[in-house]
């Protein structure tokens, strides 16, 4: 999907996890502070560990790494002392739902789970945990460094004289290409979980709960063994203060009711599972608890016979018994594009503008490696994918709606993609602007030995 304004940090984050592979083995080399921006440090590892992920990316890096890594980091430093100061907050789901969108990616590169948590012991010798929470946090400083963008740019307009003024400009060598663009439909089933499942979830759930209720062991020590939830199984359960927009909202409506830091509560479904809650401490309208989750699994019996369910509705699409369209509002699981007749919507949350077209790399990578093989108006045969939301995985159907291919930009055809662009100038003029203020107002003491750079914001040295 079209990212947030430089939703790079997210991936530049997640992606020096990589780099870490080649610098884990040198602990026993002294690391040094080379900046300092506020009350924050930047390591040498960081800038290093930073380099390095963008050459195993292929991301060009124009000018001295040295120079444009550290700036970088200082720069999302300064949002997010700024995000402090504004409070703003992400909730957890959003970060939950980001790091299964990276663990999955990770899963997609490397063939499976079990690959990825061999590569990352063998080459960091992190377990699972460790690298999840290390995700976890990569994502909240990158999604809070978004919303503080967002804030900071709020609504900006554009009209369309100043659209066509834009274009009318433009030297032909400079006019942008508007890569392949596609509509996508989809159905999808979640394979029914045996009721088997469900009860021995449950099962487990109440026995930890009996051994914490009698005193055989800890909460957090079960936590820390069993919880799906490895991103806070490290911390033994815990979830850190949290208001309840910031929760589902059936672990919320129970983790707001608990009184009794001795006791467990009863078993809580959520979308992300099922789930065991115990209070650590309340402060006004926030709560921090700890919990264990764990997840039904899907059978391979179970997901091949839905998948066998998807291949028979699309073969009555094919044969007109009905439409991709009836389908999707009957009877795909999908609630996102059930409702849209199986449209798949790509949001701008840049303008927080929507739009169905997509261009490829915007598509989930499963669903962009179906679509691009397709023809117009074809539908799919039944495949297996990883939701990005909840990380579960279940079965799906696509139908290419339509095509466009990338072309040079016409003020006719594409005023909507030139718009952006010149929506894109204005907020990355304005973000410019506050950097080079905000830069007057921040402590910053950088290493004589990394001063000598052209830096993109000139105001870090100071007379």
């Amino acid at each position: 999907m079209k990212k947030f304004i430089n939703f790079r940090y997210i991936i530049f984050s997640v992606l020096a996890l990589m780099a870490t592979v080649a610098t884990f083995a040198q602990d026993n080399v002294i690391d040094e502070v080379v900046w300092v921006v506020g009350d924050e440090a930047i390591l040498k590892s960081e800038v290093e560990e930073a380099r390095l992920s963008a050459l195993y990316e292929g991301r060009k890096i124009d000018g001295d790494p040295y120079c444009v890594i550290p700036e970088e980091i200082a720069v999302q430093k300064l949002y997010l002392h700024q995000a402090k100061l504004d409070s703003i907050e992400v909730p957890e789901a959003e970060v939950i739902q980001q790091v299964d969108y990276m663990t999955n990616r990770w899963i997609q590169m490397l063939g499976s789970r079990e690959k990825m948590e061999e590569y990352f012991f063998e080459q960091q010798n992190k377990t699972p945990t460790q690298i999840r929470e290390t995700l976890r946090e990569n994502a909240r400083e990158g999604l809070t460094v978004q919303k503080m963008q967002q804030k900071l740019v709020g609504d900006i307009k554009v009209t369309p004289s100043e659209v066509r003024r834009y274009f009318k400009d433009l030297p032909q060598d400079s006019v942008p290409y508007i890569p392949t663009q596609v509509e996508v439909q989809i159905i999808t089933l979640q394979p029914r979980i045996p009721v088997e499942e469900t009860e021995d979830v449950k099962s487990r759930l109440r026995e930890y709960t009996d051994r914490v209720q009698s005193g055989q062991i800890e909460f957090s020590t079960l936590a820390r063994l069993y919880s799906e939830d490895r991103g806070t199984a490290i911390r033994g359960g815990e979830t850190d203060f949290m208001g309840k927009g910031m929760m589902d909202p059936s672990y919320a409506a129970v983790a707001f009711s608990l009184q009794d830091p001795t006791k467990v509560s009863k078993i809580v479904e959520s979308e992300y599972g099922f789930h065991i809650i115990q209070l650590i401490e309340k402060r006004g309208d926030r709560v921090n608890t700890r919990h264990i989750l764990l997840r039904p699994k899907v059978s391979d019996k179970e997901l091949t016979e839905a998948c066998a369910r998807l291949d028979s509705i699309a073969n009555d699409i094919r044969t007109e018994k009905f439409s991709f369209d009836e389908a999707a509002s009957v009877l795909s699981h999908d609630k996102d594009t059930r409702n849209n007749h199986g449209l798949m919507v790509n949001t701008n949350s840049q303008d927080a503008m929507a739009t169905s077209k997509f261009q490829m790399q915007d598509l989930p990578q499963d669903i962009a490696k179906i679509v691009d093989n397709m023809n117009v108006g074809e539908v799919s045969r039944a495949f297996t994918m990883v939701s990005e939301k909840d990380g579960k995985e279940i079965c799906a159907i696509v139908k290419l709606k339509s095509r466009t291919d990338g072309h040079k930009a016409t003020i006719t055809e594409d005023y909507q993609s030139l718009k952006d662009i010149v929506i894109d100038r204005k907020r990355s003029e304005l973000l410019h602007k506050w950097v080079l203020d905000k830069q007057k107002h921040t402590y910053v003491r950088i290493n004589d030995n990394w001063k000598n750079c052209e830096f993109k914001y000139p105001g870090w040295i100071k007379d």
